[in-house]
């Protein structure tokens, strides 16, 4: 077996990882990332982001990449809709071009991280099999392909299933107690224009019953969309996704009194996929292990009612690398100072949003998140 060192390693190309490298990039510092994933375009990203002034653009700006971010913003994307099951509009806001959480596709901002970055600082095909303790804050990351690399610092950037975070913590995600059913509908304009005038410009929510329905118009004219209801863990392998009419129809069953135009972003669907929400325990947090520590939902996973996730991963990542800048040759230090600020952020993120969880999918959740969103900016 084959091993190399690297004194800096970040396992996993996300968002959270990309910051990281490019933020220690920018200030003079090396970093290689591992990644599983066999090329940058070996999956779609899918999913619009809306990144917010006090974490995600934060980083974009410690990143040096603020200003082409902004060339990448979806304009429109900031308005919002929120409807009964029975279709009756309760908030519809426009975008006026002030708000703070400007959207973009998530493909769109991980080009841009990954365009920032040297060749070569991302190994593809990088599947982690396991990782271990040298001592003195070094370890062992092997692979699937049979190679291993050691390293001075450890980042586990490797998301909700992470292998580096048994390094830190005996947690694991659980079932946050709702599923979603994602589905897309292609060229909306043309093929689906109902569902368009259902869902509007930007983002979309359907809420009643203690179900809901989340969509996003995207930028590449398709509506992307989340039906979610609360069911047991098990509830979506009783579902064939391999058979479309099926699914839906299963799907459907839990949505027969709400009205056409919301059902048809389900029926009307080009693809469907099923997806379990779980979480971390809010407040996660570990003791200080040296040479190692966690950033993104590796950290501190939590479900997407705050919409926090992605901002959080790249502050996260921006906030070590610039931690790491402010300490030469004091590791320990450096991820002292990180993990001291990383605990109490990401534990205040999580228990919004398990509340947010709660709230919207309550008996009286429509009327509570109408309340949330016409008590003025300071409500939010």
């Amino acid at each position: 077996m084959s091993t190399t060192h690297f004194p800096i390693a970040i396992i996993g190309a996300g968002l959270g990882g990309l910051t990281a490298a490019r933020v220690l990039y920018v200030n003079g510092i090396e970093s290689a990332i591992f990644e599983l994933e066999a090329s940058a375009a070996a999956r779609t990203q899918g999913g619009m982001l809306d990144i917010h002034e006090t974490n995600g653009q934060k980083a974009l700006h410690a990143a040096g990449l603020h200003e082409d971010f902004l060339k990448i913003v979806h304009e429109g994307g900031q308005a919002m809709r929120l409807l009964g099951p029975d279709g009756t509009a309760h908030v519809s806001e426009e975008d006026d071009g002030t708000g703070g959480r400007p959207e973009v596709d998530r493909g769109d901002l991980r080009d841009l991280l990954l365009r920032s970055l040297p060749d070569g600082t991302i190994h593809w095909g990088r599947k982690v099999t396991g990782a271990r303790a040298l001592g003195d804050g070094r370890h062992e990351v092997t692979f699937t392909d049979g190679s291993a690399i050691t390293t001075d610092l450890l980042i586990g950037a490797d998301g909700a299933w992470s292998r580096i975070r048994p390094l830190v913590s005996n947690a694991w995600p659980a079932y946050t107690g709702i599923s979603f059913v994602e589905t897309d509908l292609f060229d909306a304009d043309t093929r689906h224009p109902r569902s368009t005038a259902v869902v509007g410009g930007g983002f979309f929510i359907a809420l009643g019953h203690e179900r809901g329905v989340l969509a996003h118009r995207e930028t590449d004219g398709s509506l992307h969309v989340y039906t979610a209801l609360k069911a047991d863990e098990g509830w979506l392998g009783t579902v064939d996704f391999t058979d479309q009419a099926a699914a839906k129809a299963a799907v459907l069953a839990h949505f027969e009194d709400w009205d056409e135009g919301l059902r048809a972003l389900v029926a009307d669907a080009d693809t469907i996929t099923p997806r379990r929400i779980h979480a971390l325990p809010v407040g996660h947090r570990w003791d200080r292990i040296p040479g190692v520590t966690l950033l993104g939902d590796a950290a501190h996973l939590m479900s997407p009612f705050a919409g926090e996730g992605a901002n959080l991963a790249m502050l996260d990542g921006a906030e070590l690398a610039l931690a790491i800048a402010a300490h030469p040759g004091d590791t320990e230090a450096a991820l002292a100072a990180y993990e001291e600020a990383l605990f109490p952020r990401s534990e205040e993120s999580a228990a919004e949003s398990a509340a947010n969880l709660d709230t919207m999918f309550s008996e009286k959740g429509l009327e509570q998140m109408v309340t949330f969103f016409t008590s003025g900016p300071a409500a939010r």
